[in-house]
């Protein structure tokens, strides 16, 4: 078993063969000090496999998202390749300098201040002296913390916790970076600011790694989707065909489900449209300022729907940083058990939006004769950035349409047909 980097020259970023990770698990305390004094005769715990059988070559330059449930075994793969945990079997190697977000400042000593802990995390990830004191201040800009570098970190809001992790992770100038979750960090400009800092990684050719439940996201960075389950490599190659399959088993777990429950590439928290609205903007963000959904012309958080007769329109209105590029707009119908049923969005329409020269805009998206059948449906909105990617702002749930119809037709919506009479025998 070997696990680190290798120096001998590779073709492949990353290689795995046979990797497993096996977790012993005891009834109770007393049982693992059975199994030191027994030496392994017998056997007083339980095996739980996170990983089994993995084999994947990943090669220099290649964006690899990885999809799975809660509990899947992702996290446990992208630990393993860091390093941070240790394989039961099987074989890691890495070639090149590695940069992990994980658990963003897992490695800061809260005593230390921020400028102590730049070098000490710094100097794990790779970086000598020289270097370390070469980028130091661009890494102290980039965090936007400079006031309170020389405090304790343990005197800082998790914001800014984040901020300084953040900075230091990408400054190492990675071959290869490892993502857990966030392609974002914080909140505001600096969301923005770390997005783009990742996106600039992967224009330059840098192999990157990363989970997610956002399968929007995957499908659009991605060049290659694994998708895990039950510690298990289930299906791998092109994001389009990986995603569609592991929507398809969403989408049976819920129908199988005692209870309904959300679909995972839902994970985005939900801003209630009853909050109090800002007033302006935060530079180098977006925000949705309103929202107003419309059914026949009449406006209702609850509307009844008539199905193929109704017209439902969808009207965002936004404020954004006049000095970052227009934001675009999504909109999603889902079912209440959260499986998404249709969207549409304005990148994928080719609608370029205008705004004021304060960075104010509107937009109005208009189904006409929905088809939707008889149920209930939920209405949500997403404001992002001009590529469609980084997430600046959501509404979940904002309405919900009650749909109904004539006629006994089943299914979610109707779709365009004609029948025609057979021959007369």
């Amino acid at each position: 078993m070997e696990v680190g980097q290798i120096s001998a020259p590779l073709h492949s970023a990353i290689r795995i063969q046979n990797l497993g990770k096996c977790y012993q698990l005891y009834a109770q305390p007393k049982d693992r000090l059975k199994q030191f004094l027994w030496r392994g005769k017998r056997q007083f715990y339980q095996e739980l496999w996170a990983l089994r059988e993995i084999n994947l070559q990943v090669m220099p330059g290649e964006v690899i998202g990885i999809v799975g449930r809660n509990g899947s075994g992702k996290s446990t793969l992208l630990q393993l390749i860091c390093g941070t945990l240790t394989p039961t079997c099987g074989e890691i190697q890495v070639k090149g300098r590695l940069a992990a977000l994980l658990e963003l400042g897992a490695g800061f000593n809260p005593e230390f201040t921020g400028r102590e802990n730049i070098w000490l995390n710094a100097a794990i990830m790779g970086l000598s002296q020289d270097e370390i004191a070469e980028r130091i201040e661009q890494i102290i800009d980039f965090s936007e913390i400079r006031d309170f570098i020389d405090q304790p970190v343990k005197t800082y809001s998790s914001g800014m916790y984040v901020r300084l992790a953040f900075s230091v992770a990408v400054s190492v100038d990675p071959d290869i970076l490892i993502i857990d979750e966030a392609l974002s960090v914080g909140d505001g400009s600096f969301a923005r600011k770390s997005f783009n800092r990742i996106m600039q990684l992967k224009d330059n050719g840098r192999t990157i790694l990363f989970c997610s439940h956002s399968l929007f996201q995957i499908e659009s960075l991605c060049t290659r989707v694994l998708w895990i389950n039950q510690g298990r490599l289930m299906a791998e190659g092109d994001p389009k065909d990986v995603v569609s399959a592991y929507q398809t088993f969403l989408d049976k777990s819920v129908l199988t489900a005692t209870e309904p429950v959300a679909a995972e590439d839902e994970a985005i928290e939900s801003v209630s449209i009853n909050s109090p609205v800002a007033t302006g903007y935060v530079p180098g963000h977006a925000r949705l300022d309103k929202v107003d959904v419309l059914v026949d012309g009449e406006t209702s958080s609850d509307a009844v729907v008539k199905s193929s007769c109704s017209t439902v329109s969808v009207t965002v209105s936004f404020a954004s940083d006049p000095a970052v590029p227009c934001p675009t707009v999504a909109i999603t119908l889902h079912a209440m058990d959260g499986r998404m049923l249709t969207s549409a969005a304005t990148w994928e329409d080719h609608v370029v939006l205008k705004r004021t020269g304060e960075g104010t805009g509107q937009t109005t998206v208009i189904f006409d004769q929905l088809p939707l059948l008889k149920g209930e449906y939920l209405v949500s909105v997403y404001l992002l950035c001009e590529k469609g990617i980084h997430l600046y702002d959501s509404v979940n749930g904002v309405s919900k349409l009650r749909v109904q119809q004539e006629g006994r037709l089943q299914g979610y919506f109707t779709v365009p047909h004609r029948w025609e009479a057979g021959n007369e025998i």
